[in-house]
């Protein structure tokens, strides 16, 4: 029963808290972009994907949601983010096939939320557990392609619900 969260939180403490790990990505509440390719050195998952550059976001549940702003998104490009709690289940997913590619706000919520939607959220995302992990992928169709993934990649917006709103946390 306890063996999801452990390693799932080893996953965190190595991509968002050991900045010594060869795994560390970036800190915590902070879209983490890999504008390459995995690689038989990316050991972080056991089967990467090898068409869709990866980026990572670990966020901190506790204090307040979080709004991930996607942008459009040409409609022959696929992209998704795969948003898991600690267990390791998948509790939701937003993407070309889950939401289509057009532009829009999610906010992802923590098991205490209990607030009325804002004005401006697409879709309310509840995650189970106070920490989630969302990875985001991005399709690549060849290597000279790459330029324009990492411009999308630049593009996904991870906020705390106060900033989006612009009030006190």
């Amino acid at each position: 029963y306890g063996y999801p969260m452990v390693a799932m939180y080893g996953t965190i403490y190595s991509f968002n808290i050991d900045t010594s790990s060869p795994l560390y990505k970036g800190p915590i509440n902070k879209i983490n972009n890999i504008p390459r390719l995995s690689t038989p050195s990316d050991k972080a998952f056991v089967t990467p994907n090898s068409d869709t550059p990866y980026g990572f976001l670990t966020l901190d549940l506790r204090t307040e949601p979080f709004v991930i702003s996607v942008p459009q998104i040409e409609k022959n490009r696929y992209y998704s983010l795969m948003c898991l709690d600690l267990y390791t289940h998948i509790y939701d997913v937003v993407g070309s096939r889950a939401t289509g590619n057009d532009a829009g706000e999610f906010l992802v919520v923590g098991p205490d939320w209990k607030s009325e939607t804002p004005p401006g959220i697409k879709q309310v995302l509840r995650c189970e557990t106070q920490l989630s992990l969302v990875v985001i992928r991005t399709q690549l169709f060849s290597p000279d392609d790459l330029g324009n993934v990492v411009k999308i990649q630049e593009q996904f917006r991870a906020e705390p619900l106060s900033s989006y709103l612009k009030t006190s946390a």
